[in-house]
């Protein structure tokens, strides 16, 4: 798991620990409060949690749970939240993986946590490119059309307090954009947990 200083809003690891911030963060204003991960996205877990997300390896999502648990109550994620809400991926990207792993992680967090996880909240109207292949510009452009709140849905999320799952956050252009919409459409705040968190500055 991730130790020593780590940027207060992004959780990335940080080479100075007298600093507060990452470089990313001290230029950008984010949407989310804050976003924590246990793991760095390299190495073993990298090659694992694509096993996980492209090679059918759901059952992964037990033991990934438990560290985001462990790991988000160590930093005190879990005060005050009231809902969990995974990120969605398209549909066409469902059936090509046969799940949503973000929603597999919420699942698992949100039976050792007791907080309530909803799926139908937040929707994926728009199938975006890989968002490795693209520059950070093309990714908030792509993604804030991205997604949507659900018309039958959107009463759930006035004065409601967020954690919103995701596997990976590399520049936090999908929290951002998530985010944003889950806070227009009422909620409150909206704290990020994933699993693991790219190294270095996005």
């Amino acid at each position: 798991m991730i130790t020593g200083a780590i940027c207060c809003i992004c959780g990335k690891p940080l080479e100075d620990e007298g600093e507060e911030y990452c470089y990313d963060c001290r230029k950008r204003k984010h949407f989310f409060l804050r976003c924590r991960a246990p793991f760095l996205y390299r190495g073993k877990i990298k090659d694992s949690l694509m096993r996980f997300k492209y090679l059918g390896r759901a059952e992964y999502a037990a033991f990934y749970g438990r560290a985001m648990t462990e790991y988000g109550k160590r930093q005190g994620i879990f005060k005050n939240q009231s809902l969990i809400i995974p990120v969605p991926i398209h549909r066409e990207r469902r059936i090509e993986r046969g799940y949503n792993q973000a929603e597999l992680l919420a699942k698992e967090v949100s039976l050792l946590t007791g907080i309530p996880v909803n799926k139908k909240i937040l929707l994926r109207k728009k199938k975006t490119k890989a968002l490795k292949s693209v520059s950070k510009e093309s990714r908030s452009r792509g993604l804030a059309e991205a997604f949507s709140v659900s018309a039958a849905q959107r009463n759930m999320l006035p004065g409601k307090h967020i954690l919103l799952i995701d596997d990976i956050y590399t520049t936090g252009s999908t929290a951002d954009a998530a985010s944003a919409h889950l806070l227009r459409a009422g909620a409150t705040s909206v704290t990020v947990l994933t699993l693991a968190v790219s190294p270095g500055f996005s």
